[in-house]
């Protein structure tokens, strides 16, 4: 959407500053041990794996811990299970967390606790995730010629296009995700990051600075607890109002 900033956009312009940082790295380590336990080690037979090895790579993740990573998804020491919860937050957007953690009681108390702080609340499953829809996201850097280059990757036939500052995002349905990132790698383009995306089907606009701030900061408080490895949600916000806001 032109002149609107989605909160995937936002994210990874957060996550980039992160990786800077080396604070991703936990988070990717995470993502790293749980597709091994759910997948197995190989990335060859493990898609979820191959995903989350290419955004440990895209961090410039050190080869030693993407390495500790997939040897403690292979121990049955390790105590790490997948969790998702669902809920509204303030101004009502919808909101989806994904989590990776070893004690599930307390991971959901902590969630719930954020959600309450905000004003917002849990619900049931389904309850969000009806208005979302599982994609393989692929950032393709811009060319000179952004609209040529858009015919030219819905002609190799990816589902949704969208132009934002930091590229091209591509949406293709997760089974496509590795057939796609290698068409269009072949085709010459350059693909700055993969992933696997909850996209929802109604963005929520916020164009109140006042709400857009306080949403802003109740989603940034639930990516960085320790637990929470995704945070996917609806909402919108007008790039003049997020360059007040920011």
């Amino acid at each position: 959407m032109s002149g609107h900033s989605h909160y995937a956009t936002i994210h990874r312009q957060k996550e980039a500053k992160d990786a800077q940082k080396g604070q991703i790295f936990s988070k990717l380590a995470k993502e790293i041990a749980i597709a091994v336990k759910s997948g197995g080690p190989d990335p060859n037979g493990n898609f979820k794996l191959r995903v989350a090895m290419d955004r440990a790579r895209a961090a410039n993740m050190p080869k030693d811990n993407v390495e500790r990573a997939i040897s403690s998804g292979s121990s049955a020491a390790v105590n790490l299970e997948e969790a998702t919860y669902e809920g509204f937050g303030p101004s009502g957007i919808a909101v989806m967390v994904s989590a990776a953690t070893d004690n599930r009681n307390r991971t959901s108390q902590e969630v719930k606790n954020l959600f309450e702080r905000a004003g917002g609340r849990l619900a049931g499953p389904g309850s969000v995730s009806f208005n979302f829809e599982n994609k393989g996201l692929l950032l393709v850097e811009k060319t000179l010629d952004p609209e040529t280059q858009m015919l030219s990757l819905i002609d190799m036939g990816v589902e949704d296009i969208e132009e934002t500052d930091d590229g091209l995002e591509v949406y293709v349905s997760p089974d496509k995700l590795t057939e796609t990132r290698k068409k269009l790698q072949d085709g010459g383009l350059n693909i700055t990051s993969t992933e696997l995306f909850m996209k929802p089907k109604s963005p929520q606009t916020i164009s109140d600075p006042a709400s857009a701030k306080k949403a802003l900061s109740f989603l940034e408080s639930l990516e960085e607890h320790e637990d929470v490895q995704m945070v996917y949600t609806n909402l919108d916000i007008p790039e003049v109002v997020l360059s007040q806001v920011r």
